[in-house]
């Protein structure tokens, strides 16, 4: 399929084009509370929405640093897929070979990119277009703690996507000619853990409930419970789009459920003080010294199991694959641009017992032929000449090393890899060394938010408990 905006500038014109009109829809029944487009510039001096567009400039930034760490990082601390894989089994390929259909397919693929990124832009907007700066507040805060929540994860704890690892499953989205060059961009695929398109709206449904419950009223009372519903129904679609597209294990949403619990438990507790800020200074951001005090032990044990035990951890041995393929499957990865100097250093290592045949060449030698999951092959690498790709066979137990390089910004390369013969299954191990590939003290950086976040949540839950402690005690004198 061929846009001249592709997929991201597709999904954000819809999403801007969609937004007034699903505002009006889900306030049918008030149309007093809503903020008219020429009154939103008082109304962001007004309520102090400033910080709320920095915010996501500041996410912008924050995602980016983080990408740029995430495949430099992999040949230190590795992968854990095989872990989840015991777990589970293939369950998620049943789904996909159950229900599959080109339709589907392609609404499912539209969908999940479409509503997360709808979810993140939306949802502090609609509170904002509703007059409920409280609302509004908590929704921008969710979106922020929940992926600074989840940063130790994606860069200490790598999960590959299920159509990368699962052999006979098809990535659905990520293998088609109108994602693949968005995907490749955006996506290392290999951040299962979290599910953050679950947990994501899982925090904003929690501060719904949270919020209503601090004001005495039910959910179904809420003025804005059209909106909870649409994003539950989304949520139900998102259970499902997840595995059938060949992206998230069952697993994956366990994580991104408890992410959702602390990030809604913080940010319900601090928006007061955020919100208040301008009238009490700074000093009113600070947590007490008991609450700073266990923060800052918790942060140290969580940095301490990095270091001993993700970096060069269990997840980094070279006999451990990270890709598996069937009879059939061509799976994908991708050699990303971090310097316009220095080369990519690949090692392919066949850990399993059939011969791969691997090529390597420019991603856009690719793109016109994948299309729902499926890797024509014999179309990409026929009209090629020698000068235009890598390739070797490899037997069981051997590697290959070689280098890749990328002269300017548009040039990413894709590693190809598909079984020789047939048999049960293969298994590879890819690995690539980057001229950055000593990033993992600035991660451990970078992972210290989420770290502060779950040390300060685990004093207010002990400040609770004190409480209820104390109040018991009371009862009883």
């Amino acid at each position: 399929m061929w846009w001249p905006i592709g997929p991201y500038g597709t999904m954000m014109l819809v999403i801007l084009l969609s937004t007034i009109p699903l505002r009006n829809l889900l306030t049918r029944d008030e149309p007093d509370k809503r903020l008219s487009l020429s009154d939103l510039p008082a109304e962001i001096r007004a309520k102090g929405y400033y910080w709320h567009i920095s915010l996501y400039v500041v996410m912008y930034l924050y995602k980016f640093m983080i990408d740029q760490h995430n495949e430099p990082m992999k040949a230190r601390v590795g992968g854990y897929t095989h872990w989840l894989y015991e777990i589970e089994g293939e369950l998620t390929l049943w789904v996909q070979e159950t229900f599959r259909s080109d339709m589907l397919t392609d609404i499912l693929s539209f969908h999940y990119l479409f509503v997360y990124l709808f979810v993140i832009w939306f949802s502090p907007m609609y509170f904002i277009l509703v007059r409920d700066h409280t609302m509004a507040d908590k929704a921008a805060l969710n979106y922020l703690v929940i992926y600074l929540l989840s940063v130790p994860l994606y860069l200490f704890f790598n999960v590959e996507v299920t159509s990368t690892y699962i052999p006979g499953m098809d990535a659905l989205l990520y293998h088609d000619s109108w994602y693949l060059e968005f995907v490749t961009n955006n996506d290392p695929m290999d951040n299962g853990v979290p599910s953050l398109h679950f947990g994501l709206p899982v925090g904003l449904l929690l501060l719904n409930r949270m919020h209503c419950r601090d004001r005495g009223i039910t959910i179904s009372e809420w003025r804005h419970r059209e909106f909870d519903l649409f994003i539950m129904l989304n949520l139900v679609v998102y259970f499902f789009s997840i595995q059938y597209l060949g992206i998230h294990w069952i697993t994956d949403i366990i994580p991104g459920v408890i992410l959702a619990v602390i990030c809604a438990q913080f940010v319900h507790k601090w928006q007061p003080a955020i919100r208040d800020r301008p009238e009490k200074g700074w000093r009113s951001l600070i947590p007490k010294k008991k609450s700073l005090a266990i923060a800052g032990v918790f942060t140290l044990l969580c940095t301490s199991a990095l270091v001993f035990v993700a970096v060069d951890g269990p997840g980094s041995e070279e006999d451990i694959e990270n890709m598996r393929m069937g009879p059939g499957d061509v799976k994908i990865d991708t050699i990303e641009v971090h310097s316009l100097w220095d080369p990519v250093e690949v090692e392919v290592r066949n850990v399993g017992e059939n011969s791969v045949h691997v090529i390597i060449l420019h991603r856009s030698l690719v793109i016109d032929y994948v299309e729902r999951g499926e890797v024509d092959w014999e179309s990409i690498v026929s009209p090629l000449t020698t000068s235009e790709f890598q390739d070797m066979i490899i037997d069981p137990g051997l590697s290959w090393q070689t280098e890749v390089s990328t002269p300017s910004i548009g040039d990413t390369h894709l590693i190809l890899v598909k079984p020789e013969f047939e048999g049960e299954f293969s298994e590879v191990r890819v690995t690539m060394h980057y001229v950055d590939d000593e990033l993992i003290w600035t991660a451990m950086l970078l992972s210290i938010p989420a770290f502060l976040i779950g040390g300060i949540v685990l004093a207010q839950v002990i400040a609770s408990e004190d409480e209820m402690s104390e109040q018991t005690s009371d009862e009883e004198s």
